[in-house]
């Protein structure tokens, strides 16, 4: 029986419900009667399903006029109270952001305060800069000791938290010191540490294209590093008037480090320079309780007795011979080689020696004398200041005053003189014909196995180079 609760019910609606029950159970059971024959039958599968697809299409054109219309059917809205309960966690749809750090490297220049050295690391802290400005270890991070590097770590608000600076030692050439400020509950704390340089081993090599200078700036090379290379060859090679376009050089060189960072560069290790056509090379080697020197990768010696100048860049402006004097007039004996070059640069002996006078003599101004090997004597006048003392042992290299323009001078120059058993000689033969320091036999397999080692290496610069070129 059907009983109707909500009004009198549609007469074509209760005719469909009537109507409609034993189509289905027909429909029903012709399905099954047809998956029954297909299992028994499979060769008429095609047959069956065309059957079946029929009927329901048959039965689908009864039915379907006579279903109700959706638009006509009740519509109710279900309202419900949730109750979430003191359990339930609370709703946050913008979590809070956590907090990150930045990180900023400078490099601390001469005339810098803590507002401006702050103000290029983009950190508008006052505190932080009252602090560098006031605590006493902080200070010397601008007490004007050599290059500074500076890395420094902020918050999200750019308040400085760490700031770390780095600086070579000028007590030890292998150490550094490091300046570290941190942010604590208490305020800013500072501790001045000191570490041990890194030493590692960069590759460079270029060509000759113009000068020099202007290819080891193209290779990226240091000036340091530059520069001695220039002195390492300096004795072969006239890099005024020898080089050619076409002529090229690769070099190993040593780089310190602290805390993965380079503050320096260290001493060629080896180098390879080819001029017009001839190989020039120089290896260093050395033991630790002696002194090293540079040699060529056959074993002979690339270090001479004397160096070829006692400066390191500068143009004779006069040479060795009769000239024009410029201040008392006349044509005089120069007796020695003048080298142009601004007040202040250094003057290095040319080879190991010993002060033999040190301080003002007539027309030379502040001299020194240095006596060598075979009684040789070498002079060095006009300087500006003296670096030695009378009697003072000093090795190749040293420096022994600056160029200046004391006593009789018309302009800042160093005056040099080379005298063999008292006899004036002209300095630029004398220097370029110097002797080569032999290596030690007993040393002979030990420089062996550095030579093989560092030929692998220039070999792999000229590599690189090439690489990186194509």
């Amino acid at each position: 029986m059907l009983r109707l609760n909500h009004g009198q019910a549609n007469p074509s609606f209760l005719k469909a419900s009537v109507l409609t029950r034993p189509l289905l159970q027909t429909l029903a059971h012709a399905v099954e009667a047809a998956t029954q024959s297909i299992a028994r039958h499979p060769k008429r599968l095609m047959g069956g399903i065309g059957v079946i697809l029929l009927g329901t299409g048959v039965t689908a054109f009864g039915i379907a006029p006579l279903a109700p219309d959706a638009s006509d059917l009740p519509v109710s809205l279900v309202t419900e109270m949730l109750d979430l309960g003191a359990t339930q966690p609370e709703l946050n749809l913008l979590p809070e952001v956590a907090g990150f750090s930045l990180f900023r490297s400078e490099i601390v220049r001469r005339d810098d305060t803590s507002q401006s050295l702050l103000q290029r690391l983009g950190i508008p802290d006052s505190s932080a800069q009252a602090f560098l400005r006031s605590d006493p270890v902080a200070r010397q991070l601008f007490d004007g000791r050599g290059t500074k590097l500076v890395s420094a770590e902020t918050s999200d608000r750019h308040e400085l938290q760490k700031l770390t600076a780095r600086w070579t030692s000028s007590s030890n050439s292998r150490e550094f010191e490091r300046l570290v400020i941190e942010k604590t509950e208490q305020g800013f704390k500072a501790r001045l540490e000191k570490g041990t340089l890194q030493a590692s081993t960069r590759l460079g090599s270029g060509d000759i294209r113009s000068s020099l200078f202007a290819s080891t700036d193209a290779a990226n090379l240091p000036d340091a590093v530059a520069i001695q290379l220039a002195e390492l060859f300096s004795g072969d090679i006239d890099f005024r008037r020898d080089l050619r376009q076409g002529d090229r050089f690769s070099l190993a060189y040593e780089v310190l480090e602290a805390d993965g960072e380079v503050m320096t560069t260290g001493r060629v290790l080896s180098a390879e320079f080819i001029n017009n056509g001839r190989a020039h090379s120089a290896v260093w080697f050395g033991e630790s309780d002696q002194k090293g020197a540079y040699y060529s990768f056959d074993g002979q010696s690339a270090r001479k007795e004397y160096l070829a100048s006692p400066l390191q860049f500068t143009r004779v402006s006069s040479g060795y011979g009769m000239r024009f004097h410029p201040v008392i007039g006349g044509r005089k004996p120069h007796l020695g080689v003048d080298y142009a070059a601004p007040t202040g640069t250094p003057v290095r002996t040319i080879g190991d020696g010993v002060v033999a006078f040190a301080g003002q003599q007539r027309g030379y101004g502040n001299v020194v004398f240095i006596t060598h090997r075979k009684q040789h004597t070498t002079v060095y006048a006009h300087l500006s200041r003296l670096n030695v003392r009378t009697g003072q042992r000093v090795s190749q290299g040293d420096a022994v005053g600056a160029v200046g323009c004391t006593g009789t001078c018309t302009g800042p120059h160093l005056h040099f003189e080379f005298r063999d058993k008292g006899v004036h000689q002209d300095p630029l033969v004398a220097l370029r014909n110097s002797e080569s320091v032999p290596l030690n036999p007993a040393l002979r397999a030990r420089f062996s196995a550095v030579a093989s080692a560092q030929r692998l290496k220039l070999d792999a610069a000229t590599t690189i180079v090439q690489a990186s070129a194509e």
